[in-house]
């Protein structure tokens, strides 16, 4: 098995009182789908990235790879934390998604897949599952022009089997954001099907801006960003419900209740991720980042998990408390390079057009018609909230 290296980034021991753990399962590396912005990349010559990954665990495997009695034992010592199946597509294995479900000594799990094998999960464990985060981008057009001809219809027909067959959990349409999404669009198209969106911008993760035109685009995401805030506010004062539309949810009611966040997906410190060779990464696009390991899972603590920093620029932006350094993995390898900070107009973007809408919520807490349960949610729940 491989030594961990000792690395060099800070890292500071989790301790105090009990909270909640959330673990993500990398239950297979397979996938069925070769979608735009994942696996076909893979085909694609990449950019010299602007720092390094490290060490380089060669012992990742396929699929889950080490005794299931392993994971068993992990997770007893923390039977209250909630485990995450992720991929590929985590139910290209679901002989070993039901296995454990059926005997991992915890109670609370949820999934992240592309719904195209979702359908055929027995109700008695897709109904277990507290939330299920599905891949769709938006319209037919755009969802089937990066993921495939037919996945939309798929997708929308399969949520709607499994609520039809008895789910009442948290269903969230996981988006990815491109230069030919619209994002206003996109959302307001997805929340005539999903109550929970959550979409992840694709940018400064693979070594790919030499491809791209995301500097042209990204002002038109911008205003779009301004134009969707405004009608999730005006349904908000329509409905006096907060959808859960995620990149505004947490960060608007930190905002309302004065709160700042570190990095808003918890990796490295509340989330982390199990490897299909049992070692613990920070993050699920961290895996085989050897130099970042917290641990193996014949071994570790997931109480007492080492923790892992952002690191400069991040901690002196003045938003620093807003956004946490959105992605833990960019802000060590830098794909884009310099280029990074177009990604970060977004996010200053994305802070302006929710603070100038604050005002219009505060009225509605004033008087009595939002509270901060309205904002209640899962967090570190798979939404890495900064798009």
């Amino acid at each position: 098995m491989l030594q961990k290296p000792i690395s060099a980034s800070p890292r500071k021991t989790v301790s105090g009182s009990h909270k909640i753990m959330f673990f993500h399962l990398i239950v297979t590396d397979d996938c069925n789908l070769c979608c735009s912005y994942c696996r076909a990349k893979m085909f694609e010559e990449e950019d010299p990235a602007g720092g390094s990954a490290g060490t380089i665990d060669e012992t990742i495997a396929e699929t889950l790879d080490y005794p299931l009695e392993e994971l068993y034992r992990f997770l007893a010592k923390d039977p209250d934390c909630v485990l995450t199946f992720i991929g590929g597509e985590p139910l290209l294995r679901a002989d070993i998604v039901t296995e454990i479900m059926d005997h991992a000594p915890i109670s609370r799990f949820m999934l992240q897949t592309n719904g195209t094998k979702l359908g055929e999960l027995p109700p008695a464990y897709t109904n277990k599952f507290e939330t299920i985060l599905i891949s769709i981008d938006g319209c037919r057009e755009l969802t089937d022009g990066h993921r495939g001809c037919g996945i939309y219809d798929r997708v929308i027909g399969v949520t709607d089997r499994i609520r039809g067959r008895g789910y009442t959990g948290e269903l969230i349409a996981r988006m990815t954001v491109a230069e030919d999404t619209d994002i206003f669009a996109s959302v307001t198209h997805l929340a005539d099907h999903f109550s929970s969106i959550h979409w992840q911008m694709d940018a400064d993760f693979t070594g790919d801006y030499s491809h791209r035109r995301f500097s042209e685009w990204k002002d038109s995401y911008n205003a779009g960003i301004v134009k969707l805030v405004d009608e999730w506010v005006s349904r908000i004062e329509e409905t006096g419900t907060v959808p859960k539309w995620y990149p505004f949810l947490s960060t608007t009611e930190d905002m309302l209740f004065g709160q700042q966040s570190r990095l808003r997906c918890g990796s490295g410190y509340s989330n982390y991720s199990i490897m299909t060779n049992g070692w613990i990464a920070p993050c699920p696009i961290m895996v085989g980042m050897a130099d970042y390991y917290a641990g193996h899972i014949s071994s570790a603590d997931p109480l007492n998990l080492p923790q892992i920093h952002i690191q400069e620029p991040c901690p002196s932006c003045d938003i620093y408390g807003f956004c946490g350094g959105r992605c833990l993995y960019s802000n060590i390898v830098r794909p884009w390079r310099e280029h990074y900070t177009l990604v970060c107009d977004t996010v200053h973007a994305l802070h302006d057009a929710l603070a100038t809408q604050i005002p219009r919520l505060q009225t509605m807490i004033d008087e009595g018609k939002l509270t901060r349960a309205s904002f209640e949610h899962t967090r570190y729940n798979g939404c890495e909230i900064i798009p």
